[in-house]
């Protein structure tokens, strides 16, 4: 049982820090290529298919070499929690010391999206709430490389929460005699 879990925890450790890598050289891929990564609807946003890619790796390099062929559900779930803690962790500290080194990283995320704030007609204002509006336009100035960092950290479990399930049933192979 322990070994099985310690390849687990080794799997989901090498491909966070691998996807991690990965997904903080998209993020200043982006940057550099004139599209900031912060500014991306969700469902845009490339962690999607990313997370979903290595999720399944993971999952599957875990069921079919160690597990023979089977793979519970918790399992599942802890490799891609495990999997998810490495990379959001990774890429946020590595965003926050990209926004520490490359300050104009930081300054254009919050002009740009001043900018599509003041751009946002009066009824969807109205909808959203004036009093809110006008907070997130005041709050955002003030926006630091810790903020983005921590934003990026928390969306990425968001994301990876739907798609961990998802993926985990999918997965997931038990013995015939269960």
């Amino acid at each position: 049982m322990f070994s099985s879990f310690k390849r687990l925890a080794l799997l989901s450790l090498r491909n966070g820090l691998i996807a991690g890598v990965l997904g903080f050289s998209l993020l200043i891929a982006l940057y550099y290529l004139g599209k900031h990564p912060f500014l991306f609807p969700i469902y845009f946003d490339f962690r999607l298919v990313l997370l979903s890619v290595f999720i399944v790796v993971t999952l599957k390099e875990f069921r079919d070499d160690y597990q023979e062929g089977i793979l519970y559900f918790g399992q599942a779930m802890i490799s891609s929690f495990l999997f998810t803690l490495v990379y959001a962790l990774l890429t946020s500290l590595l965003i926050w010391l990209f926004c520490i080194a490359v300050p104009q990283f930081l300054n254009t995320y919050i002009e740009t999206a001043m900018l599509q704030l003041k751009t946002i007609s009066s009824d969807i204002i109205e909808q959203l709430g004036r009093e809110a509006y006008d907070r997130n336009l005041n709050k955002l100035p003030a926006t630091s490389g810790r903020d983005l960092a921590i934003d990026y950290f928390g969306k990425t479990f968001i994301i990876s929460l739907f798609i961990s399930i998802i993926i985990s049933v999918i997965l997931r192979k038990q013995s015939k005699t269960n």
